[in-house]
């Protein structure tokens, strides 16, 4: 998780769910808690693309200091009222996501009127989540997102989340009726205060060789006005993390007048909805990816075969699951540009072209292979159209089986999207879901074009 949560505001529509008059309460909240705002910029919710925002009034250079934090004001598991209780209770509130314990600081904090993080939390009045799906209806998920992945990761999110809270949370607040209420704390509390995590929280990034040593990934963090700047793609700024104090710096000039844009980094469409309720417009987004379940790739492969040569598929599969190639669950993603699992790509196409033979060495070797002289580059896209004829054959079969999958077809989606007055008319979750399903068929209908020639 990175920055802040906000969809782009469509044309006519306003924002009810924050509140101007509580900026300058939070500002000079701000100015007591020790955080400096560099006098170039402000926030505002005009001017901005979606809800609060931060504006240059005057030109900003190349690195310069937009505003410091220092970790005093940053809401955490380590800074809430509780955090003795919190530490005393950590042997119970470990969770598979790790967000257990900042969600009980948020269902603490957000409900106390004298807390010090009050004139934060007025910044969303009933602390309104931002328009996620997972607060659409399944109707409305299957119909404007079939096929994109999102409705099974939103279930995905509900299962655990549900399971999170009553094998975990609810106990914890039973437990300590004198400072938690089930009626007052209850799930659906707990339910926004998940989105709001989700859309808004910042999480420490974590070195090269911790990340190879497995060390423990940082649990996240509320950062009060780091996390009111939106996100672009092509941002620009970015919020630097030392021991003392979180730092948002310039990375290319910012005129004045222009809307201050950070990143939670490289984000498609879909993960974007997913997480934070809003897309960027198509061709803003040059992070846009598509999945190919890897299972698809092995029905593109059993298509047409003889019942030996699906057995011999199956085999192969079954090889590919041992090696930890594949799995049921897993995907195949491809950008805009660049194969992005093209270790995973290449391997699974070559075992599943294989010959019967060619397969049987294969395993007898285990799988491994003489190393190339040299480390070959990233596949691109364009690569595809040099892949062996077999591998084009199956990768072609998987992209049209996985863009049967959707509810609608890429045409359809194209004209709608060229059509500027029938997608004004439509609702702000129509447009997220049309930006998702049209970026991701655009790149499927590529790989399919290039796989067939």
């Amino acid at each position: 998780m990175s920055s802040e949560a906000k969809r782009q505001k469509v044309d006519g529509e306003t924002e009810t769910s924050e509140n101007p008059s509580a900026i300058p309460p939070f500002l000079s909240w701000c100015k007591k808690m020790g955080l400096e705002l560099n006098s170039k910029v402000h926030i505002s919710m005009h001017g901005t693309v979606s809800q609060y925002g931060m504006l240059a009034h005057e030109d900003i250079s190349t690195g310069e200091l937009l505003f410091k934090i220092p970790r005093s004001a940053l809401l955490s598991q380590h800074t809430t009222i509780i955090c003795d209780l919190l530490e005393k209770e950590k042997e119970s509130l470990q969770s598979r996501s790790g967000w257990v314990p900042l969600l009980i600081s948020l269902l603490y904090e957000a409900t106390d009127v004298s807390s010090p993080w009050a004139p934060y939390f007025a910044l969303w009045p009933d602390l309104t989540p931002p328009d996620l799906p997972m607060f659409w209806s399944e109707d409305e998920q299957t119909q404007l997102l079939k096929g994109t992945g999102v409705p099974e990761a939103v279930r995905r999110d509900m299962e655990n989340m549900e399971k999170e809270y009553n094998s975990i949370v609810l106990p914890f607040i039973k437990k300590h009726p004198d400072t938690f209420c089930p009626e007052k704390h209850a799930f659906d509390l707990y339910k926004r205060l998940v989105a709001f995590v989700m859309a808004y929280s910042f999480q420490e990034p974590m070195e090269e060789e911790e990340e190879d040593t497995g060390k423990e990934v940082f649990p996240p963090m509320m950062v009060p006005v780091a996390d009111l700047l939106n996100h672009i793609a092509q941002h620009n700024a970015r919020l630097e993390f030392t021991p003392e104090c979180l730092r948002m710096i310039s990375i290319s000039p910012i005129h004045a007048g222009q809307e201050v844009f950070n990143t939670y980094g490289q984000m498609a469409n879909w993960q974007l909805l997913h997480m934070y309720g809003f897309t960027e417009p198509h061709p803003q987004n040059c992070n846009e990816t598509a999945d190919i379940r890897m299972v698809t790739l092995k029905e593109a492969a059993l298509q047409g075969a003889v019942s030996e040569e699906r057995v011999l598929v199956q085999e192969k599969w079954d090889f590919l699951c041992n090696m930890e190639m594949v799995s049921e669950e897993g995907a195949l993603v491809f950008g805009c540009s660049e194969v992005m699992t093209d270790e995973e790509v290449k391997t699974c196409l070559k075992v599943l072209c294989m010959s019967a033979e060619e397969f049987t060495e294969y395993k007898d070797n285990e799988g491994w292979e003489e190393d190339e002289d040299e480390e070959e580059e990233t596949m691109t896209i364009q690569d595809i159209a040099y892949l062996p004829k077999s591998w084009r054959k199956v990768l072609h079969g998987s992209a049209k089986l996985t863009l049967e999958d959707y509810a609608t077809d890429f045409t359809t989606d194209q004209e709608l999207l060229n059509d500027r007055t029938a997608y004004a008319k439509l609702s702000p979750r129509a447009h997220n879901s049309l930006q998702v399903r049209y970026g991701q068929k655009r790149i499927l209908h590529q790989v399919m074009e290039l796989s067939g020639k």
